[in-house]
């Protein structure tokens, strides 16, 4: 079976796709497209433990009231760089209004990629670097492991722009953001 793209999609605008483009797609376009390099990126359905990942985070995350906790919202790193990880803590003072889309990555505090197998290039290589080129502090990235969630852990090291890792998590999630994190990653309590 082949799906045909829709007319808008293929080849694109002369040009290509930049970031302000997203906000202008047609009503027929899917709920959530990320850009990646001048590239569209159609995201899955996702598995229930992507979603029960992000259930746990919302309601777990307890940021100073300074920060916000988000999902399903891009962050702008560049004309031609807007992607949308799955989870973001930004400040406060970015939601400006209930329009807003997208944040600026200085008002980006952590990321979160939760992996799926469709992603997981994107979110072990490709999201990371630009994540970090753009000076995003903290970087979360959850993966299924024995029906388990593993988080590993990673903050901006500056002079050279790069994550490095502060930890992997199994069974607990304790770590320092700028604040304490202490959550407990097991998501039986989600399938009782």
């Amino acid at each position: 079976m082949t799906t045909a793209f829709p007319e808008w999609f293929y080849p694109g605008p002369p040009g290509g796709w930049t970031a302000d483009m997203l906000d202008r797609l047609p009503p027929d376009a899917p709920p959530h497209v990320e850009l990646i390099d001048g590239s569209l990126i159609m995201m899955s359905p996702q598995t229930a433990f992507h979603m029960f990942v992000l259930r746990l985070l919302e309601r777990e995350l307890s940021p100073p009231q300074n920060l916000c906790v988000v999902r399903e919202m891009s962050v702008t790193l560049g004309l031609r760089q807007r992607p949308e990880p799955d989870l973001m803590l930004v400040e406060r003072s970015a939601l400006t209004d209930l329009k807003v889309r997208s944040f600026k990555p200085e008002n980006v505090h952590l990321v979160v990629e939760v992996v799926s197998p469709e992603s997981a290039d994107r979110d072990r290589v490709t999201k990371p670097i630009k994540y970090s080129n753009a000076g995003i502090k903290y970087l979360w990235r959850i993966e299924p492991e024995d029906e388990q969630a593993v988080a590993y852990t990673f903050e901006l090291e500056p002079s050279v722009k790069a994550y490095v890792p502060t930890g992997i998590h199994r069974k607990r999630l304790t770590t320092y953001v700028g604040f304490d994190v202490d959550i407990d990653l097991d998501l039986g309590q989600f399938m009782s």
